[in-house]
């Protein structure tokens, strides 16, 4: 476990999917106290969502038994295009009518408690540095393997989010320039067309076509399309564990693809460790396809790099699954207070992953320009009086 550098409260993590908004209250080592899980309403309107939202946080509160008093503040992790700096969704993904929220303001302005918005990719990354597979280093790469491919990056303990919010995003490497598979966005050949889900059932469904054996072939008769059944990464990760050899070569190649775009990023960054988390990685270690998929993956990266970070980069599974965004959320909004409140050398010997002047009336303490999280709190505390 990673150790705390003075003894702390905790902090409330959000992690706003798609499909389902995660909540819950994290301790100072990075561990889920409360957890809740809310389905995203897609007949709400966000103003309707947003009080189901505030809802959640506070149920996930009481659950955790600990008040207010002791929460520091709250971290929102969120997909699309953020400004991080502003904590503005601009273009979030799957998530109509969210475009242009202030959602950390709002948050803040709820709750009397500083906010910090936070890529979701980002907020693993970082969750797997505090608390999971990279508690032992000091750098990580981390690729979220699903329908496309995300990633964070984290050196010398900080997320590395570059000089406008959108560093990180390693699934729009471009791996082929010209007569690559085509992107809607325009980014044609990148990484994640290769590696995503999507690219694993495109390449499957071109080899069925093209005559090759395999149980897969039935999600083409009548009788299954007709059904609405299709050929998913989940049945082709299925298959493979069966044994099937156009799912095991499918996904195999999956991992040599992969093993490219990591080898640029390792040539690049020299990171400590590279991990692989998200729904695409075959059942990691429990399974023998995804046993056979990290085997793989390392023997290509190892090939391909330097002498040097070959040997020596660690290459493994992220642990903390679908916890690491609430969890790094939570993590990284309190390292992004203790920056904005403690000089550098006062934090290495005083600070803590918990700001200490962030207590529901306490974010005052704050200089202005460095939290500009400051007037909600404040006015907040003013319309509580």
């Amino acid at each position: 476990m990673r150790a705390t550098r003075q003894p702390c409260n905790y902090a409330v993590g959000l992690d706003i999917g798609g499909t389902n908004i995660d909540v819950g209250v994290v301790d100072v080592d990075g561990g889920l106290v409360s957890r809740i899980q809310i389905p995203v309403d897609r007949g709400s309107s966000v103003q309707g969502e947003l009080r189901r939202v505030y809802d959640a946080i506070d149920e996930a509160v009481i659950r955790a038994g600990v008040g207010w008093s002791m929460i520091g503040c709250i971290g929102v992790a969120a997909p699309g295009t953020l400004d991080l700096e502003s904590g503005v969704i601009l273009h979030p993904f799957n998530l109509p009518g969210w475009e242009n929220l202030p959602l950390a303001d709002l948050i803040c302005q709820r709750f009397g408690k500083p906010a910090v918005l936070v890529n979701d990719a980002n907020a693993a990354a970082f969750a797997e540095y505090r608390a999971g597979s990279g508690r032992d280093v000091e750098s990580l790469v981390l690729f979220t393997l699903g329908t496309g491919v995300g990633s964070g990056i984290v050196l010398r303990g900080q997320l590395w989010e570059g000089a406008h919010g959108h560093a990180g995003e390693c699934g729009h490497v471009i791996m082929q320039h010209e007569g690559g598979p085509q992107s809607p966005f325009g980014i044609h050949g990148s990484l994640e067309l290769y590696v995503g889900a999507r690219a694993v059932v495109r390449r499957c469904e071109e080899r069925l076509r093209a005559g090759r054996s395999s149980a897969l072939r039935a999600y083409l008769s009548k009788q299954m399309i007709s059904a609405g059944a299709a050929i998913s990464a989940e049945a082709i990760a299925t298959a493979a564990d069966e044994g099937d050899a156009l799912a095991v070569e499918l996904i195999l190649e999956t991992a040599d693809y992969l093993a490219v775009g990591a080898v640029s990023v390792i040539h690049v960054l020299n990171p400590e460790m590279i991990l692989l988390g998200g729904a695409m990685t075959f059942g990691r270690h429990s399974t023998n396809i995804g046993q056979q998929f990290m085997q793989r993956f390392r023997e290509q990266v190892t090939r391909q790099t330097f002498a040097i970070p070959g040997e020596r980069t660690i290459v493994e599974y992220a642990a903390l699954g679908s916890d690491g965004g609430v969890i790094g959320a939570a993590t990284w909004a309190v390292e992004r207070l203790l920056q904005r409140t403690f000089a550098p050398a006062e934090r290495a010997v005083n600070g803590s992953h918990f700001a200490r002047h962030s207590s529901r009336n306490g974010a005052q303490d704050m200089p202005a320009q460095q939290l500009r999280m400051e007037r909600p709190v404040e006015a907040a505390a003013a319309a509580a009086e």
